[in-house]
């Protein structure tokens, strides 16, 4: 029986989603509908596992304010609990979705985690590491969390002998790439920023992604909206490509594929079927508001319809 996985969220959120035509800068806007619900990427990644009919856990830092939403969810969805607490309120985030499917994000700063908490919360997750072989670590970091210490945290992780799946941004992603994850999932206008100069090309993307395999990564996956993905794996290049898909909103599409890669890994899938699993649940989240697959055979049938190729 394979073991569960863990996923880690240092900066959850309160997502204020609402969806309105078309953002007028400077004027007041009437939002024809929202929803306030708890959120952050470990979180939407767990989510999408369960849903695919995995066992998994969830820690990170939650303020000790507002807590309570996420407990519930966690309760809800069937997620292991293991979420650390810290004084203060876990910030709110306004995303503004527009009927062309363009995401506006309002990220508010998070609460502040004090040297002792996040030397608690360190001893905790590493204590929870002996438990799991996939963890993902995914999300920005709050206050109090460096990016040195958010790569410490993922060296730390694979020394005990942890695959962390790594999604992140800025200098929380440059940093990390230091602790050579298993795995990162950089779209490309994060790795032209790791890269520090512009990537127009598939070969361009592919030159600085054998750049990161040589400093021992082993996937590293470069997504790319709606022309897909690639993904070097160990010494092999693989594509995929969805359908034109019907886009309700993009937010959780970049999740849903971290989480398919991380179930087919545990899986023991073989490439072609782990790419095309990833990409299908990719596909589905932007057809649909919320995070999740909640219909398997609709899963099964996109899953067929993906274009995957292994690459020269």
């Amino acid at each position: 029986m394979s073991k569960p996985l863990l996923t880690v969220t240092l900066n959850p959120a309160l997502d204020l989603t609402g969806h309105i035509g078309q953002i007028q800068v400077g004027s007041v806007n009437v939002v024809k509908s929202g929803s306030l619900h708890p959120a952050g990427k470990g979180i939407n990644v767990a989510r999408v596992l369960r849903d695919l009919g995995a066992d998994v856990a969830v820690t990170g830092i939650l303020g000790a304010g507002n807590q309570q939403a996420f407990r519930d969810l966690f309760k809800q969805c069937g997620l292991t609990d293991h979420f650390m607490t810290v004084p203060g309120d876990t910030r709110i985030n306004v995303k503004m979705v527009e009927d062309s499917g363009d995401v506006t994000d309002l990220n508010f700063p998070g609460v502040a985690v004090a040297e002792d908490e996040l030397k608690e919360f360190e001893a905790r997750l590493l204590r929870q590491a002996e438990q799991h072989e996939y963890i993902v670590v995914a999300g920005s970091l709050p206050r109090g969390i460096s990016a040195e210490a958010s790569r410490d945290l993922i060296a730390k992780l694979q020394q005990k002998g942890a695959k962390v799946l790594f999604d992140s941004s800025k200098e929380a992603l440059v940093k990390g790439l230091e602790a050579k994850p298993f795995l990162i999932k950089p779209n490309e206008v994060e790795l032209a920023e790791w890269a520090g100069r512009p990537l127009e090309t598939e070969a361009e993307l592919r030159q600085e992604a054998e750049k990161l395999r040589a400093a021992g990564i082993t996937n590293v996956v470069i997504s790319r909206g709606a022309d897909g993905v690639l993904w070097l794996a160990d010494n092999e290049w693989w594509s995929a490509c969805p359908p034109r898909m019907e886009v309700v909103s993009t937010v959780g599409a970049g999740d849903s594929m971290v989480a398919g890669f991380a179930w087919g890994m545990s899986q023991g899938m073989d490439k072609e079927q782990i790419l095309r699993l990833a990409s299908a649940v990719s596909a589905l989240a932007v057809t649909q508001i919320s995070v999740g697959v909640p219909n398997k055979q609709q899963l099964a049938d996109m899953m067929a319809r993906i274009d995957v190729k292994r690459l020269g």
